[in-house]
């Protein structure tokens, strides 16, 4: 009885993950293949941006009951690009965001652009990331920003407990914070992936954290691939 209910279980959250697929703009899904195995979704196949992939991802972690995704998505370009072209515009993208302060390097090898440089907010770092996967002819990405903050603040603990509170995306009631010189630490449970990614991003933006140990595990209270589905 047992094994049935996970198969009808899987079934459902493949069929939800596919729906989502076909939904998103940014998703080619033609060359995708879904499969999902207690709460674990796989990706395969190919698609012809990086950014695509990452949509993808994003698209999988929507569903309720989804716990893990293996993205085995390989990035196929429609047509090749040098690198030194994709150096270009990694380059021109990276200066065209003021968030995002001078220094930081792109170096391109096949494709794949590794990010170096210090900043001192970890939304800095990311923002770099979001700024070069969107290049033509990007592979993936690999982020070796250094987060140098300024002094923390003594209440940086509390700042990132009310914005946990006032983040939409968040169920903060089952979740804890620590913190320890630059790290927060995360525990508890949240009923889907968003919230979990949505918990982590509010507390990277607190003054002075350097990395984020987000320990929260997916745990759906009521469980149902169609609630987070838009009609």
């Amino acid at each position: 009885m047992t094994t049935a209910t996970h198969t009808d279980t899987d079934i459902q959250i493949r069929d939800a993950v596919e729906r989502w697929l076909d939904w998103d703009a940014e998703v080619d899904a033609t060359g995708i293949g879904v499969a999902a195995q207690e709460g674990i979704v796989t990706l395969t196949g190919t698609i012809d941006t990086y950014a695509g992939k990452l949509a993808a991802e994003r698209a999988a972690k929507r569903v309720a009951g989804v716990r893990g995704i293996a993205n085995d998505l390989e990035v196929r370009l429609m047509l090749d690009r040098s690198d030194v072209d994709i150096a270009r515009d990694a380059v021109d993208a990276l200066s065209l965001l003021s968030a995002i302060p001078q220094g930081i390097q792109a170096i391109v090898h096949k494709g794949y652009v590794t990010l170096t440089g210090n900043v001192h907010w970890i939304y800095q770092k990311q923002h770099a990331e979001r700024a070069v996967r969107h290049v033509r002819g990007v592979r993936g990405v690999f982020n070796h920003v250094l987060v140098t903050p300024p002094a923390t603040a003594g209440d940086v603990r509390q700042r990132i407990v009310k914005a946990l509170q006032d983040d939409a995306d968040v169920d903060a009631r089952h979740v804890t914070v620590t913190v320890s010189a630059n790290t927060a630490k995360l525990n508890g449970t949240v009923s889907s992936w968003l919230q979990r990614e949505s918990a982590e991003r509010a507390a990277a933006s607190a003054p002075g954290i350097t990395h984020v140990d987000n320990q929260i595990r997916v745990e759906p209270r009521d469980w149902g691939v169609e609630q987070d589905l838009i009609c």
